[in-house]
């Protein structure tokens, strides 16, 4: 980023989405999910690393004795054992997690069942926690089209999924195709959840970063420029998320 280090760039982004994806679920309306910005693993509330893998292993053996490994709620615990290893750093058993699980997904549920096309999700984001973004895009673009069938083009899970394929798209730098679909979820998620929604928020600065790449400065100050317009109206000039905004928007400005 101009006048930023690539590092500490990616870095802020990083704690940007960490703070923007605690906002969302902290505004999520009661009785439904918080999808969760780095993919869809809202059946537990997350604790940090080591104790959830250890709380999710014991419900996944428990869920496989009493239930069989085969059972919906089986797969649902081993995809979240997957997102716990993620989290945890343990990439490695996360992907391999993922994989077995999609694959009994496709064989029991098929491959257009909304749990399949979380799990097609989960494993695309772990692909990319691997460092493996060109692998992730093929599963992100399986689960996109499948969610847009099955909820329809405006469901938050289809907006979420659509955001981490441009991203995916973006990392492997294919800005030519990343950046219409930013435009297009930051649209959508201002039509549906409104400009000041923590995910329209993320969208807009997913946005401002892609025009960054692309060596658009001026319209990448914009966009964050707007993001921190937006931040501190809704989340507060104090919240950490409008520190990383600002911090963003100073160095592409500095560029």
């Amino acid at each position: 980023m101009s006048g930023m280090p690539c590092a500490r760039c990616a870095e802020t982004m990083r704690a940007l989405r960490r703070e923007l994806q605690q906002a969302a679920e902290d505004w999520s309306v009661e009785g439904l999910p918080a999808l969760r910005v780095g993919g869809d693993r809202p059946v537990v509330e997350l604790r940090s690393g080591h104790d959830l893998v250890s709380l999710l292993e014991r419900q996944m053996t428990g869920r496989e004795r009493d239930l069989g490994p085969d059972h919906p709620d089986t797969l649902r615990s081993r995809s979240n054992l997957g997102g716990a290893c993620q989290q945890a750093g343990h990439l490695d058993r996360a992907v391999s997690l993922f994989e077995r699980t999609l694959a009994d997904s496709e064989r029991l549920l098929g491959p257009d069942h909304p749990d399949t096309l979380t799990v097609h999700n989960n494993l695309a984001g772990g692909y990319e926690a691997a460092g493996d973004p060109a692998r992730a895009i093929p599963l992100y673009e399986h689960a996109l089209a499948g969610r847009e069938r099955a909820f329809g083009p405006d469901d938050p899970r289809t907006l979420l999924c659509r955001d981490n394929l441009a991203r995916a798209l973006e990392r492997t730098g294919n800005l030519a195709r990343a950046i219409p679909l930013h435009e297009r979820t930051l649209a959508d998620r201002e039509r549906v959840l409104g400009p000041g929604h923590p995910e329209t928020l993320l969208s807009r600065a997913n946005l401002a970063q892609a025009h960054d790449r692309a060596g658009n400065a001026e319209r990448s100050a914009e966009s964050f420029r707007r993001t921190l317009d937006d931040s501190e109206r809704h989340l507060g000039p104090d919240h950490p998320a409008t520190h990383h905004v600002r911090e963003l928007l100073a160095h592409v400005r500095s560029g």
